[in-house]
């Protein structure tokens, strides 16, 4: 791969639509591994503080997703919203907002934003990994979030605080033969040659228990055809099991990151899919976890964007029913 300018990278970053801010570094923690044109992330700090939480029902911040606010919303809180949320029932959507990533980043007040009823909508035992796409055809805050973990489900804001109910738009049936889970999916504004716009990614488990990635392609966002064939399959990458991806667009093609169980490393993965999905160029890894606090041998679930003239990734860190959602800088 071609390593890009500072220039480059800056701008290939814009792609995934995270307007991120710089803030103060926090940590002297590094743990890059990323391939060429990408640049090392390092450990900065910790979005949040668990123990000052006003809604924090398990003990576990999981899937961080940030949004840039400036020119899209009016009355924002903050420059910025990030979305998360713990996934133990009860779950719930949370909302914090900042005006730089260092931030102090504030607790929304009324937290949960989304909870895990809604009445004349769905009734279940939690709603977690909030991912939002900044929809620019209708200029709108759109939500994914699954509950239960079959179900991947759509709500839109004009400000990104208060959301409408829109649909379900991923179940296990619209998947291969043998799928029990479809969660952790991520929505991108993506051209593919079949006229598609936008591509979704996700984690689908089968009848086997492992867990790969799977893929899925749209006009508008909300009605999608689903690949019958993972993306990734842990086995293609020597792992257990993969999940929570992201699409990054670098060096004139398209990536996907994602990570792999902590008994094979706890690290996040690249595999090169090309700008029309078709390639399966597994890169190996992409960031490897700290072996200490906050990552405590696992990272996972990343969230990237640039400001300013630099790059951040937010990402869970920890074991997974006790993590914090930390931010690192890229180098």
């Amino acid at each position: 791969m071609t390593h890009l300018s500072r220039r480059e990278v800056f701008r290939a970053a814009a792609v995934t639509g995270i307007g991120l801010a710089a803030g103060t570094a926090l940590g002297t923690g590094t743990a890059g591994a990323e391939p060429a044109g990408f640049p090392t992330y390092r450990y900065q700090g910790l979005a949040l503080d668990k123990a000052r939480l006003r809604y924090n029902p398990t003990g576990e911040l999981i899937f961080p997703c940030v949004r840039g606010t400036v020119g899209r919303v009016s009355g924002a809180l903050g420059r910025f919203h990030l979305y998360y949320a713990p996934h133990d029932a009860p779950g719930g959507i949370c909302l914090a907002y900042a005006d730089s990533l260092g931030g102090p980043y504030t607790e929304y007040a009324a937290n949960p934003i989304v909870g895990r009823t809604w009445a004349g909508h769905y009734d279940v035992s939690h709603v977690s990994s909030p991912h939002v796409l900044w929809n620019e055809d209708v200029r709108e805050m759109w939500l994914y979030f699954h509950g239960e973990n079959t179900t991947t489900r759509l709500a839109r804001s004009k400000d990104g605080i208060r959301f409408t109910y829109d649909k379900v738009v991923l179940t296990t049936s619209m998947l291969q033969t043998g799928a029990t889970e479809a969660s952790y999916a991520r929505v991108f504004r993506h051209d593919l040659p079949n006229g598609a716009r936008y591509v979704m990614v996700f984690m689908v488990n089968d009848t086997t228990n492992r867990r790969s990635i799977g893929w899925g392609w749209s006009t508008d966002a909300r009605n999608w055809t689903f690949s019958k064939t993972p993306l990734v399959r842990p086995q293609d990458v020597g792992v257990r099991d993969v999940g929570a991806p992201h699409v990054v667009r670098r060096n004139g093609t398209t990536y996907v990151v994602y990570h792999c169980n902590k008994e094979a490393g706890g690290r996040m993965l690249i595999t090169e899919v090309g700008n029309d999905f078709t390639r399966r160029n597994h890169l190996g890894t992409f960031h490897a976890p700290l072996a200490g606090f906050p990552d405590d041998g696992r990272c996972a679930a990343p969230s990237f964007g640039s400001d300013g003239g630099v790059e951040y990734m937010v990402y869970e860190a920890g074991e997974r029913l006790s993590g914090n959602i930390a931010i690192a800088r890229g180098f």
